[in-house]
């Protein structure tokens, strides 16, 4: 595995993002332009409503089978986050961290875990400048 750092932690999935993104954009488009080409002739309205009607329904579903494993890593990640903190402290986290402030603080190495966690809610730091604060980066290679 590649070493991870603030420039590298993020993942995108080719495929995902960029193939099937543009394969159902192609067809919203596609299918926008037969919805206006039916009004123009009368014909086949009820058809070309019905593939637009297809088309927001397939994006719906790419973004919710996107969402959902994410907020079920995000669940995951808080509860071995908590857990982490209390091994090292003996104290559960503050209950001041927002989500997003735990996810990025997952990548902090355990040295520094501690001390940016209480900096991350005195500060109110956002999750961009908690990854920008670490020092020995922590790779997450799991996140999908």
């Amino acid at each position: 595995m590649k070493s991870q750092n603030y420039e590298t932690h993020t993942r995108v999935d080719p495929f995902y993002h960029y193939v099937l993104s543009g394969l159902l954009l192609a067809a919203f488009i596609l299918s926008i332009i037969q919805v206006v080409r039916s009004l123009q002739l009368g014909e086949d309205i009820l058809q070309a409503f019905l593939i637009v009607l297809i088309v927001v329904s397939l994006i719906i579903i790419a973004i919710l089978v996107r969402i959902y494993p994410l907020r079920s890593q995000d669940r995951a990640i808080r509860a071995e986050e908590n857990l982490r903190h209390y091994v090292l402290t003996g104290k559960l986290l503050d209950k001041e961290l927002r989500l997003g402030q735990i996810i990025a603080l997952r990548f902090a190495d355990d040295k520094e875990f501690p001390s940016l966690c209480e900096r991350a809610v005195k500060e109110n730091m956002i999750p961009k400048e908690i990854k920008k604060a670490i020092i020995h980066w922590k790779a997450d290679h799991n996140r999908v």
